[in-house]
């Protein structure tokens, strides 16, 4: 039986723009809640903001953080700060009942590019990691092995696999045929979340899906213990006490970020592939908003905490902006001023 013309050149037109404007429905179940959820969503975004912002500047501006080991910390505030703004303000929208719509395209978007900034994050990650491995494995070529040069490598390299892992599934979501379905019940767009809308085989999805789990997070995480493993077998070398503890506490900060990063993300994404039936809806939202922004929102203040060279740089910050704003004059004559 052949279909009628009109229909085909619909569903044509269908397959080449792509559906109609999705709409979020934020958590479902808990929507009497959404204005209280929105609330702490949004300080723990300004304080992404603010914390990312000053690290990225103090970063940038400081001569005396220049060693490859601050440079990727600019990069991780760098990809915190893009992965809590793809999400976020979209988030808050749908929370506070201001716009639930979202298109095709800019649903797509969205979900390439908290994607791509998910995968460059772990890819920074495992960067400090192996950072980390050769400042107390091999600190005779530290200098040699990890330079400026090296730490502009791995910008680019995190980027491009992010957006190379993340190319072929937004080329199956665009393939795939849409019916009518146009309610997504989450705060953003997710890549399995949008393929489930589909009146297609969404099997190819679920499985890229979980290869991209696998050969992303997943690996970068085996990686990780595995220098962190090298890392300790070195340490417990080391002759002395203080030097044992001095070489640990150089790497507290990074295992607090792996952790506050790794958990909650690969738990949510495993939730999602598996977990349909046995984790609540609302739980799996919550935990995917909350690894956009906890991670981001603490990650400076832990390496602010951690780091002594950055601590020591930021309260000298702070009290020149605190002699600036009792004087009335800038930071950076207070600065001259103090000298």
């Amino acid at each position: 039986m052949e279909m009628d013309p009109v229909l085909a050149a619909l569903n044509q037109t269908v397959l080449i723009s792509g559906p109609g404007p999705f709409v979020l429905l934020g958590v479902p179940g808990l929507e009497t809640l959404h204005a209280w959820l929105a609330v702490p969503v949004c300080l723990l975004y300004m304080a992404a903001l603010a914390g990312n912002v000053l690290l990225l500047g103090l970063v940038a501006a400081d001569k005396t953080l220049q060693a490859p080991m601050y440079q990727l910390l600019g990069l991780l505030a760098a990809a915190d700060l893009v992965l809590a703004t793809s999400t976020v303000p979209k988030a808050l929208a749908v929370l506070w009942g201001l716009s639930a719509e979202i298109s095709f395209a800019a649903c797509l978007a969205q979900l390439f590019v908290t994607h791509v900034a998910f995968i460059a994050e772990s890819s920074v990650l495992l960067a400090m990691a192996v950072d980390r491995y050769v400042a107390i494995c091999q600190p005779l070529r530290y200098g040699a092995l990890l330079t400026q040069r090296v730490v502009g490598g791995v910008a680019v390299a995190a980027v491009t696999r992010g957006a190379c892992v993340m190319a072929p599934p937004v080329a199956l979501l665009q393939r795939l045929p849409y019916c009518g379905q146009r309610e997504l019940p989450h705060t953003y767009c997710e890549h399995m979340g949008v393929a489930r809308l589909a009146c297609g085989d969404t099997r190819p999805n679920v499985w890229y899906g979980l290869a991209t789990t696998l050969l992303s997070p997943a690996l970068d995480f085996g990686l990780i213990a595995t220098s962190y493993a090298f890392i300790l077998r070195a340490v417990c070398r080391l002759p002395s006490h203080g030097a044992r503890c001095k070489a640990l506490g150089t790497c507290g900060a990074h295992a607090s970020v792996i952790t506050l990063f790794y958990t909650p993300a690969l738990f949510s994404f495993l939730a999602h592939l598996f977990g349909r039936h046995t984790v609540p809806g609302h739980i799996h939202i919550l935990l995917a908003n909350l690894y956009m922004v906890v991670p981001p929102a603490l990650n400076p203040v832990v390496y602010g905490v951690r780091t002594q060279q950055i601590a020591q740089r930021l309260r000298h910050l702070l009290r020149l902006c605190w002699v600036g704003a009792v004087r009335g004059v800038s930071p950076e004559r207070a600065s001259h001023s103090s000298e």
